[in-house]
């Protein structure tokens, strides 16, 4: 790579996979191979973008830092941390950007969101370059530039931003750049704070980011040692833990589902989504593999987080719960389009907010209930008015599991009778079931019981093709689904069932490709959106823990390994994986990444 960006397949776009990650537990910024901050939401997850040259290389907004020179590029993380250092290599030396956020416990500085960025040149000299281009509201809002005691003040109508630099800066009406040079041993510093009247300003001279550096590790570092994990992935699986992590809203518990908007599940397509919200599912799962690992404080949270919502639901005509929230646990995510914004590589539209808020899905009391189960088991007691909610929630599952509803896929064709749903809300009675056996605690039990064995058998009679002898996408029909994969991994099913060995037999033949996974193919099942899509990740991941628990450790295993080349050079996955091994959709997707931490762990078990 050389000066300006020449990875991408479009001009100014690198592939969404050529980028890390970091965060400061209320939000991230997603930063290129090639030193350029290319995504950056403030002062949380689904604020409006300051930095959006993801979505649109022109107009988005970025933060440019590089060398000054042709150079190739290697990016990893600090060791067991979530601070990134991008490498340059150059014809007269080697140097780095080591960009981090600090998380600060200090009440007096929560709101200030510090994005920090250490230049170093280890090696030799380099010439650097820098260009801080904020463009506010998603490229919407105007806003001005100012020198102001020491400091470049981007300020808008909502959000005011301060650059402190231990090199000279220049500014004209938008942005702010820097030229440099470094000797081995020197370095700089370039820090951008959100400034106002609760945040004041303040300067980050050289000292000060070496001591936010080494602060920032201690914490990631400390943070990790919790992990009771010591297996064979030991490095993948503490990487998806930190993914987690780093999706995590720390002010309520919430999990992301990712922190990204519209970047496309096929370029050119209209598959674009913002994912920058709380799934009860998505996030149910997450917390479950946190608390597998030994994260139970992530889980505690979380758990948290689902009180407020349970205790507080009320029954509307999709269900007394969304299936997904606001990071603070608001429930209006009314879906725009961006019309000014091209998209990624030109994949328009790009959207913000989410219409799928108001869908019916059922099987999320599924992944609620068995997460609170879990909790229970693994965790602490839930409290009395806890158990009061999700008793409710269970009544409900037991009055409406037989409805029609737009499932886990989310599909705008109509609400149907997915296997998966029914699934689901076994699951819900039976964790519930278990829980309240456990504990001793009251339960409507009888009537939960023959819901059940009802739903049991349902599945057993109208999810079964005879045709395709296996389990498939709707009752009476013989589409393959593999949201199916779910079933012995929630003990629907025994593992070993003949029943379910033909169902995974028949899922390897249509729906599985070099250990990737479609989810189902919407040429035969209509999900009201045009296009292709890639191999869903979290399937893939599914898949590998389906093949061990059916005790085929070694297709297990292979496939594991070969799912794990298709991660980015940091571990990360994104939501799918392309026909030619790109990632696709929005990036990273912690849905994946707790499949890849389960399916891992349970691998692991069965290899002894």
């Amino acid at each position: 790579m050389s000066g300006g960006r020449q990875l991408g397949a479009a001009s100014g776009y690198l592939p969404i996979a050529e980028h890390g990650l970091i965060g400061n537990l209320q939000t991230v910024a997603l930063v290129g191979t090639d030193g350029t901050i290319d995504w950056y939401c403030c002062p949380c997850f689904d604020a409006p973008s300051v930095f959006a040259s993801i979505l649109d290389a022109d107009r988005g907004g970025s933060f440019e830092l590089a060398a000054d020179a042709p150079a190739t590029t290697k990016q990893f993380y600090f060791p067991d941390t979530n601070v990134l250092i991008t490498r340059f290599f150059t014809e007269d030396g080697v140097g780095e950007v080591q960009d981090f956020m600090p998380i600060t416990g200090d009440s007096g500085e929560v709101g200030r969101h510090r994005l920090i960025r250490r230049v170093l040149c280890v090696r030799g000299v380099i010439p650097f370059r820098a260009r801080v281009a904020p463009r506010f509201d998603y490229a919407r809002q105007p806003h001005t530039v100012r020198w102001q005691a020491g400091q470049t003040r981007f300020e808008s109508a909502d959000l005011a931003l301060a650059l402190t630099a231990t090199v000279p800066v220049e500014h004209d009406a938008l942005d702010a750049t820097a030229t440099f040079k470094l000797l081995e041993g020197e370095s700089a510093v370039f820090a951008l704070d959100r400034v106002g009247d609760d945040v004041a300003p303040r300067g980050c001279p050289r000292a000060e980011a070496e001591q936010e550096f080494a602060t920032t590790v201690a914490f990631w570092r400390r943070w990790l040692s919790a992990s009771r994990y010591r297996g064979r992935w030991r490095e993948t699986v503490h990487r998806s833990a930190l993914t987690l992590k780093l999706l995590t809203y720390a002010p309520t518990g919430a999990i992301v589902a990712a922190p990204t908007t519209s970047l496309p599940e096929r370029i050119g397509g209209e598959r674009n989504w913002d994912y920058r919200y709380v799934w009860i599912r998505d996030a149910a799962f997450c917390a479950y593999a946190l608390l597998r690992l030994g994260f139970s404080g992530e889980a505690e949270a979380f758990m948290t987080f689902l009180a407020d919502r349970t205790t507080r639901h009320d029954d509307s005509p999709s269900g007394p719960l969304q299936i997904m929230y606001g990071i603070d646990g608001r429930t209006d995510l009314p879906e725009r389009e961006l019309n000014h914004l091209d998209g990624y590589q030109g994949s328009s539209p790009v959207r913000i907010g989410n219409a799928a808020a108001d869908q019916l899905q059922l099987d999320i009391y599924g992944a609620l209930i068995d997460s609170v189960y879990l909790y229970d088991k693994w965790g602490q007691p839930i409290s009395s008015d806890h158990w009061d909610a999700i008793s409710r929630l269970v009544d409900w599952v037991c009055e409406h599991w037989n409805q029609p509803d737009e499932g886990i896929w989310e599909t705008r064709g109509g609400r149907k009778n997915f296997l998966y749903s029914r699934l689901m809300c076994w699951v819900a009675i039976e964790r519930a079931m278990r829980m309240a056996s456990h504990r001793g605690l009251p339960a409507n039990t009888l009537h939960w019981q023959r819901t059940r064995d009802t739903i049991y058998r349902h599945i057993m009679r109208h999810g079964w093709s005879p045709t395709r002898q296996a389990f498939v996408q709707q009752e009476d029909n013989d589409v393959l689904d593999a949201a199916v994969l779910m079933m012995p991994l929630t003990k629907f099913i025994a593992p070993t069932d003949p029943r379910w060995l033909a169902t995974l037999d028949a899922l390897a033949a249509e729906l599985v490709s070099d250990s990737l996974v479609y989810r189902y193919d919407p040429t035969t099942s209509p999900d009201g959106l045009r296009g292709e899509e890639g191999t869903f990740s979290i399937c893939s991941f599914w898949y590998v823990e389906a093949l061990t628990r059916a005790g085929r450790l070694e297709e297990a295993r292979l496939a594991f390994e070969k799912m794990l080349t298709y991660a980015n050079h940091l571990g990360l996955y994104a939501e799918q994986i392309g026909r030619t091994g790109e990632q696709q959709g929005n990036f990273p997707q912690a849905f994946t990444h707790f499949a890849l931490i389960s399916a891992a762990f349970n691998l692991d078990r069965a290899l002894g």
